[in-house]
């Protein structure tokens, strides 16, 4: 269905990174009067940079600082899809509306995973209980912001990159924080032991009680009250919590698409063009599932928002073919109304003033025959490691001292063999080995 005049109808469902940055590349390339463009997004705010939530509840950033920059062409906020009528290539909306489309783009991005545990759901099942906040998007930072206080007893579930991000700004806000993991050891996807190990220290010194390898069983509410006053352990331990935040990961929101009759797999299957089972259809973002891969991150999100514009507007032979992401988190020093008074038993040398820059890429866990090389100052909390295998990098971990990530970050994502001649321990001087 074009509009008159010839130009197609571009519409975007999500109003996150994936679905904003396709409408600035789409307004960027796109001859003048060759599109009309939707971006229909769930949400009443204005687009914004979700990596950044943390930095909002840590109370270091308003929320507007984190506005992404405006839509280009129809932006239409707080309007949610219900269906979509491929036969007539219509989007039907919550509000009554319908959106006609040429290309449909779903970009609807991930819901927070909530897990099974006993007491989770209220007993109307119409939400969360009192004092439990998922932790995903802008409603839930500022509720989470309105409701913690200075001693304020919370506690995290889920020790990955989102868990441990909500545990600093939580321990920033100057609440008595608990971290509880599930597996070994935090960030278990992006880091080693090591790594781990040194990432803990920090959090610990700042305040943080972590535990690992905890399975939480429940969520306990007083007698006769509909909030949350506990978090359950599965060997019946009970830790005190005022404030409890699930960072249990994220699935992809694969509900349209499904309901569509679309290929979904884990995710919506799409092609090197980006495209669904439905040729008029593509997904991009955390809800695209592509090569059998789901990625999660914005970085993967970026390149394929970048080659699906490119590939709609001036060159219809680009592809789609991964990325190579790499995952990096700065943790701030804690102001000094919020550091613990006098140095954590758990981490004496590691200074609750000083911040903490994380970057992982690649396989950070060497494969038998594979070469090793680290460098570890527990004094300054620093730590680098890359893995290599023949004559490629294809993996590192760094903590505290990214003098050298730009450099390795380059040559693992060029896939370049390494100079023969350059000691390996040259990869984690300042030039990298370049």
């Amino acid at each position: 269905m074009a509009a008159v005049g010839g130009a197609r109808e571009i519409v975007v469902i999500g109003g996150g990174t994936a679905g904003v940055r396709l409408a600035q590349r789409l307004a960027a390339t796109a001859p003048a009067g060759t599109v009309n463009l939707t971006l229909l997004g769930e949400e009443p705010h204005a687009p914004y940079n979700r990596v950044l939530l943390a930095e909002v509840l840590a109370g270091r950033y308003a929320p507007e600082v984190i506005a992404l920059p405006p839509v280009p062409g129809g932006e239409r906020r707080g309007v949610r899809a219900v269906r979509i009528d491929r036969a007539a290539r219509l989007v039907r909306c919550a509000d009554g509306g319908v959106v006609p489309y040429d290309r449909l783009i779903l970009a609807t991005g991930s819901n927070p995973v909530l897990p099974p545990l006993r007491g989770l759901r209220r007993p109307d099942h119409d939400g969360l209980p009192e004092g439990v906040h998922a932790f995903r998007t802008m409603d839930d930072c500022l509720a989470l912001s309105a409701a913690v206080r200075p001693g304020t007893r919370a506690v995290v579930i889920g020790g990955g990159l989102l868990g441990v991000s909500a545990a600093r700004a939580l321990a920033e806000r100057s609440a008595q924080v608990v971290l509880a993991q599930q597996g070994e050891h935090l960030m278990e996807r992006q880091l080693d032991r090591m790594g781990s190990r040194l990432l803990r220290a920090q959090l610990e010194a700042w305040g943080v009680e972590v535990h690992t390898e905890c399975r939480v069983r429940g969520l306990v509410r007083t007698a006769g009250d509909t909030r949350v006053a506990a978090v359950e352990l599965a060997d019946g331990f009970r830790l005190d919590a005022e404030l409890t935040v699930l960072a249990c990961g994220v699935r992809p929101r694969t509900g349209l698409a499904r309901a569509a009759g679309l290929d979904v797999r884990r995710g919506v299957v799409v092609d090197d063009e980006l495209r669904t089972s439905d040729p008029s259809i593509h997904a991009i973002g955390d809800c695209a599932e592509h090569d059998e891969r789901l990625y999660g991150l914005a970085g993967a999100a970026l390149e394929q928002a970048d080659v699906l514009a490119r590939l709609l507007t001036v060159d219809p032979l680009a592809r789609y073919t991964g990325t190579r992401s790499l995952t990096r988190l700065t943790l701030g020093a804690l102001s000094s109304e919020a550091r613990p008074e006098g140095p954590s038993e758990a981490s004496p040398d590691v200074a609750p003033e000083v911040p903490l820059d994380v970057a992982a890429f690649g396989e950070t866990t060497p494969l038998p025959g594979d070469d090793t090389v680290q460098l570890t100052d527990a004094t300054r909390g620093t730590y680098r490691k890359v893995v290599v295998r023949g004559d490629r990098l294809v993996g590192g971990v760094l903590l505290g001292d990214l003098a050298t990530v730009g450099t390795l970050a380059r040559t693992w994502e060029d896939d370049v063999p390494l100079p023969p001649t350059t000691p390996l321990l040259h990869l984690l001087t300042p030039d990298g080995g370049s």
